[in-house]
């Protein structure tokens, strides 16, 4: 994590060979000139951020970008970089005494942040000129931009928000007590980016095809949305039974910070219906239970749902008797 930092307006380097390399034979295996200069500057400008980051110690996944993935580079103008635990970072590039940065309609949103390159005419060296939280149109005037130590602490608060939210509630873990708490925050906004902790699959994988069609059918009214489902399992205090979860993530397309979260607990491992003493409640930061409810003997499923928005944390407590479940969740 960053600590004491310098007031810097801008960020000048060069550009490693190894990297100019890869950008020309990436470019070079594009059908046009215009897309192939259009991956060319991509792929600077996001290598070019990934090497300013790492240098102020932030931990980077360029593999997992789709920037750096030749099917997706090609099909989309993207220039994303990963950042590990905060999100997806976009390096848009711009030329020498450019007034503006181009920034596609396709990723301005989904993106915790857009910073702008300066690529030098000789591909040498280039130059960070500042960021912006969020975007709304195309031509984004370079003088509107904020200076990289804004960014930075932008950076840092998002770390430690993240940081703050994962260490809750793991010193409460203990198998004695019955509760069973997540290690992992799961982050519903990276979702939407196709990247899904250990144990969130999909639906058809937890629950029989009939059942997968089923809740499908009953949602298919809302768009712009992505879901998974976990299998919930208490333990051997609980004669192994089991539930299913699964969370259902929507938004509007034109207010991404704005969510829908629905939550479903279903039976599995062919029960028909869910245990009477199956309880789940949704926990607030302070880990007050805001919405509850409690399955009878012929509950097929339980349903919950609730608005958030980015940066907001949740969790869901579901309760089998005396043993219970928690897992946290950060959009």
């Amino acid at each position: 994590m960053m600590s004491d930092i310098a007031t810097i307006s801008t960020f000048t380097g060069p550009i490693s060979t190894v990297v100019r390399r890869l950008a020309e034979k990436w470019s070079r295996q594009q059908a046009t000139p215009e897309k192939s200069q259009q991956i060319l500057l991509n792929t600077l400008s996001v290598s070019f951020v990934n090497f300013y980051l790492e240098s102020m110690g932030f931990e980077t996944d360029l593999e997992a970008s789709d920037s750096w993935n030749p099917v997706q580079q090609t099909l989309m103008d993207v220039a994303d970089l990963l950042i590990k635990n905060l999100g997806n970072l976009e390096c848009r590039p711009v030329l020498e005494n450019a007034d503006f940065v181009y920034v596609p309609p396709e990723v301005q949103s989904n993106r915790i942040g857009y910073v702008a390159v300066q690529i030098s005419e000789s591909l040498q060296s280039a130059k960070l000129l500042g960021f912006i939280k969020e975007v709304s149109i195309d031509n984004l005037p370079i003088n509107q931009l904020q200076p990289l130590e804004n960014f930075l602490n932008y950076l840092e608060s998002l770390e430690l928000q993240a940081t703050k939210y994962k260490t809750q509630n793991l010193g409460l873990s203990t198998q004695n007590l019955g509760l069973f708490t997540s290690q992992d925050v799961v982050n519903l906004k990276r979702w939407f980016e196709n990247i899904f902790e250990s144990g969130w699959e999909t639906i058809e994988s937890i629950f029989v095809t009939e059942a997968a069609w089923q809740f499908r059918s009953a949602e298919s009214g809302f768009k712009n949305s992505v879901e998974r489902a976990k299998l919930i399992d208490f333990g051997i205090k609980a004669n192994r039974s089991s539930v299913g979860i699964i969370v259902k993530v929507s938004h509007d397309k034109n207010n991404f910070e704005d969510m829908k979260i629905m939550v479903y607990l279903h039976p599995t491992n062919g029960q028909e219906y869910l245990p009477s003493s199956l309880h789940v409640m949704i926990l607030d930061e302070e880990e007050i239970a805001v919405m509850e409810a409690k399955a009878k003997n012929d509950n097929k499923k339980i349903a919950l749902e609730f608005n958030a928005a980015v940066g907001d944390n949740f969790s869901v407590k579901i309760a089998l008797g005396d043993i219970s479940v928690i897992e946290n969740f950060i959009i």
